[in-house]
């Protein structure tokens, strides 16, 4: 019996212990920073990515990228979810959250290697990313006109396929972040872009109210209503279905016809409702019956049925319609004012305009592109720029860009680390080292000389922290006069989230998983599936990764 072994797994458990679980899941976090490394920068390169449905989508977003792959690796996972966190709260930065991640655990396996702790890793990194986001709030400046609000934006969507037209959207992003900012806040979602193919990109323009992709129920309904009075209402305009344990007994066709009348009764209340409110444009979050359709059409109501509840939010933000979920509510006061709403034909699609609104908290840009990639691939740019633009706004603090902010805390977070004593010294070092990632990375996507212009940057920051790398010219300038702009939001959330991940990654010694846990690839025990690929361990079909399984 003292020899006889003793399991407390089930079998086909995979366990990874120690330095064996670390280097596994450093290395995973290491290949996905590599993926997305060479999309970083207005020099970065796109992904084509095709889903198991052979939908193509090409992009250099660091999010879309992310959420478009099949990742199996967990903590290749658990970075891929900090990245999103990191779009969901400041709307761009995801790239440079892994990419940075990525490189503290490249560092952090060297100090590992040398025989530092890791509890002395984790402490000097947490200690260096505090002090990172000190020294970052010091050299802000401040974002106090509209020309900065425009740099911002036109830096978000450098190298993201608009480059051709960044400056006319970026004005775009600018005036509609504004239109609607109240008490120093730009609640985003209440701007829709509305992407219509065919023209140019130069073509896209800002709605003076906003715009929703339907058309009216019917054909013979007004296509221009003025003095528009609007109700928005969650109620269905139609009769509820019948249980399919109901009976109702007719023994005669009067009864039949009575029925029918009643029916019709009860539909031709609820749009007297409609019309006795006064409204003369409806918009139902619900279904509309046929005869319902035909008593709106007599009453002259411009109607819309199905609407989606992102657009009847942005309604009653722009008119002041209040959403109504019981129709024996509705009454005027319940209803919101436009000067105008109108139908209009943008290329071959028609889209219905509500313009005029007296102080509309909502706003609506038509972006234009010769194909539908490219207007998707465009609109993820202009969602990463309405991001930072309102993060500007709110905060009224920006960085200059271009590298010059990571090489300033390089040299900060050095001289900060020779202060301090003992081995956390030397993470605090290597973490500085880490941040140089950022301006090396865009010398190498514009396929500059990476030594001698790191070198350059380190030596111009003697005498100026606005010195970043330009790479269009491969010249070292001063960023701010150049107009690379970044919020300071957006870069103290990069650092934060990745040094965040990075300690959680480093913190975990065992790794313990049910069988195929680890290789959730498609492919069978004998490793083949039904592609005919080879089989790809562990990241959903990322090479590099050592085998799982």
């Amino acid at each position: 019996m003292a020899n006889q072994p003793i399991f407390i797994l089930p079998e086909g458990t995979e366990r990874y212990s120690k330095r064996d679980a670390l280097r596994m899941n450093i290395t995973a976090a290491k290949v996905l920073a590599g993926i997305v490394r060479t999309t970083l920068g207005p020099k970065g390169m796109d992904k084509m990515l095709v889903s198991g449905m052979g939908d193509i989508t090409v992009t250099n977003d660091g999010a879309t990228i992310m959420r478009e792959m099949d990742i199996a690796q967990p903590a290749a996972r658990m970075l891929v979810e900090t990245a999103k966190k990191q779009e969901e709260i400041v709307g761009d930065g995801t790239t440079s959250v892994v990419v940075i991640a990525g490189e503290l655990l490249a560092k952090a396996e060297e100090l590992l290697e040398d025989g530092i702790a890791t509890s002395v890793v984790v402490k000097g990194f947490r200690n260096a990313t505090a002090k990172a986001v000190e020294l970052l709030n010091e050299i802000a400046i401040d974002a106090d006109d509209k020309e900065t609000l425009q740099h911002v934006a036109v830096t978000a969507m450098s190298g993201k396929g608009s480059d051709y037209a960044k400056e006319h959207l970026a004005n775009l992003v600018v005036e509609a972040a504004l239109r609607i900012e109240e008490d120093g806040v730009s609640e985003i979602d209440n701007i829709n872009i509305q992407r219509v193919s065919g023209d140019s990109v130069e073509d896209s323009f800002l709605c003076e109210g906003i715009v929703i992709d339907k058309t009216p129920v019917s054909k013979n309904m007004p296509e221009v209503v003025e003095d528009a009075k609007i109700a928005i209402m969650k109620y269905p305009i139609e009769l509820k279905d019948l249980n399919t344990d109901t009976k109702i007994d007719i023994t005669s066709p009067d009864q039949f016809a009575a029925f029918l009348d009643n029916e019709e009764q009860m539909i031709r209340d609820l749009v007297d409702k409609i019309v006795d409110s006064g409204a003369n444009v409806f918009f139902c979050q619900k279904g509309i019956d046929d005869l319902a359709e035909h008593y709106l059409k007599k009453a002259g109501i411009m109607t819309y049925k199905r609407v989606k509840k992102s657009d009847i939010e942005r309604i009653s933000k722009a008119t002041g319609a209040k959403l109504v979920t019981d129709i024996e509510d509705l009454s005027e006061d319940k209803l919101g004012h436009a000067g105008k709403v109108y139908l209009e034909k943008v290329f071959d699609h028609k889209l219905t305009f509500i313009e005029e609104c007296e102080n509309p908290k909502a706003s609506s840009i038509v972006l234009r592109g010769s194909t539908r990639y490219v207007t998707e691939q465009i609109a993820r740019a202009l969602d990463d720029a309405l991001g930072v633009v309102a993060a500007t706004i709110e905060e009224g603090k920006v960085l200059i860009g271009g590298g010059a902010c990571e090489i300033d805390l390089v040299k900060q977070l050095r001289d900060y680390g020779e202060s301090v004593s003992g081995r956390e010294q030397l993470a605090i070092l290597k973490y500085a080292e880490a941040l140089e990632v950022i301006p090396r990375t865009l010398i190498e996507n514009a396929g500059l000389d990476t030594i001698n212009l790191i070198a350059d940057l380190k030596a111009a920051h003697e005498d100026s922290n606005a010195i970043g790398i330009n790479v269009f010219t491969g010249e070292v300038v001063d960023m701010k006069d150049a107009g690379v702009i970044e919020p300071l939001r957006v870069k103290v959330q990069a650092l934060q989230s990745a040094g965040e991940a990075a300690e959680m990654i480093l913190r975990i010694d065992d790794m313990i998983a049910a069988r195929n846990a680890l290789n959730s690839t498609g492919a069978d025990e004998s490793g083949n599936d039904d592609s005919g690929m080879p089989p790809m361990p562990g990241m959903g079909g990322m090479g590099g990764m050592p085998p799982m399984m």
